[in-house]
């Protein structure tokens, strides 16, 4: 996050101008300290771009220079913050290695493309993205459209070998709209008979479960985890817990509006008097551009919530219940909590109405 320093070897295109004032230029390795000041991360590459100040003056980079680094996996730097605390240090744990919790997968897919998607705790990791070419069925025969629904679903079953790990994986999700689902869990079923290769599939079967999406687009995932027929058989894994939790807020913002706060001051006056049961919070609070001291309020928060004997619940932007949260509720500002009935005194705070679900009276919220 900017504020931070990170060490890593780049490269970085070195001019020469030689005794007779001719110039030449040439990318060399080097080592450079950058004071971060933007932070771009690619969940499908696991592509970080960070850009910063360099803050240690080498040969090539002077002081205060500025400098891109590209970091990917397996590569070493160093990274340094002015304070380690518990929300980064888990952070850090559990994002490590993001397919190794990653107990659900879902291939979200309509005619000519699909998405192959690992689901952890904590985000969506977008595996492979497939489009192909399927031409429309001709009056007199049917052979280069089918030809291609052939290699289409071919393509999307390598994805899904390549890269689902059943031993980890407890149920893989396969969304579509019509019957291109149900089709191409045929075509898995046909493959497995015949290819030596795909008979491990045949143990796993009962982890593939059909749903119904508007679409073959990632984003189709959200309504997909929404419907409750699909969450019943989520019910073992650790992603549906976050999806869940969200579906809970908002039916009790329904049902019973008086038990939902939100607002640092309302929900810290809340912790401090052990009201509260639940909390849900986005990991772009953790990440405040404000100031050190902004973000070290959030932490103490989560920490004073879990030592009371709150739950936490960690919302990520990356993961699907996630970028559903940023519909309801203004992501930078906003904590929301649930209540148990009769646990405080509701008159000194303000309950969130249905009415306020979307509007703008989310962003008037106090940080």
């Amino acid at each position: 996050m900017s504020g931070d320093t990170i060490r890593a070897s780049t490269f970085r295109k070195v001019v020469t101008t030689s005794s007779t004032g001719t110039t030449s230029s040439e990318k060399r390795r080097i080592q450079l300290t950058l004071s971060v000041e933007d932070v771009d991360f690619d969940p499908k590459e696991s592509h970080l771009r960070i850009k910063g100040r360099n803050i240690e003056e080498s040969k090539y980079v002077k002081n205060g220079a500025y400098h891109t680094i590209d970091l990917e996996p397996n590569r070493k730097f160093t990274l340094i913050k002015t304070c380690w605390d518990t929300i980064f240090l888990n952070r850090l744990e559990m994002a490590c290695d993001a397919g190794r919790d990653a107990d659900l997968a879902a291939v979200v897919m309509h005619h000519g493309l699909a998405y192959v998607c690992l689901i952890t705790k904590h985000m969506t990791v977008t595996k492979a993205k497939l489009e192909v070419n399927i031409p429309k069925k001709g009056r007199g025969s049917t052979t280069q459209h089918d030809k291609a629904v052939n290699r289409f679903y071919e393509a999307v079953l390598q994805a899904v070998t390549r890269h689902i790990d059943f031993g980890v994986v407890k149920v893989l999700l396969i969304a579509s709209p019509g019957f291109v689902n149900e089709n191409f869990l045929k075509f898995v079923r046909k493959e497995m008979i015949t290819r030596s290769e795909l008979k491990y599939l045949n143990e796993h079967q009962s982890k593939m479960v059909l749903a119904k999406s508007s679409s073959g687009h990632k984003h189709a995932l959200s309504e997909v985890l929404g419907d409750q027929k699909v969450m019943s058989r989520l019910t073992e894994t650790k992603a549906a817990k976050e999806v869940q939790a969200l579906e809970d807020f908002m039916k009790m913002l329904n049902d019973n509006p008086d038990q939902a706060f939100y607002g640092y001051k309302h929900v810290s006056q809340a912790c401090e008097s052990g009201a509260i049961s639940k909390l849900l919070v986005t990991d772009d609070l953790f990440r405040s551009q404000e100031s050190v001291k902004t973000r070290r309020l959030y932490v103490k928060l989560v920490e004073d919530v879990k030592s009371g004997g709150g739950e936490v619940l960690v919302f990520s932007k990356l993961h699907v219940s996630g970028e559903r949260y940023v519909v309801y509720i203004y992501i930078h500002l906003s904590v929301c909590v649930c209540v148990p009935t009769g646990v405080y005194d509701f008159t000194e705070f303000t309950p969130i109405t249905n009415t306020q679900v979307g509007s703008n009276q989310w962003r008037g919220c106090d940080p």
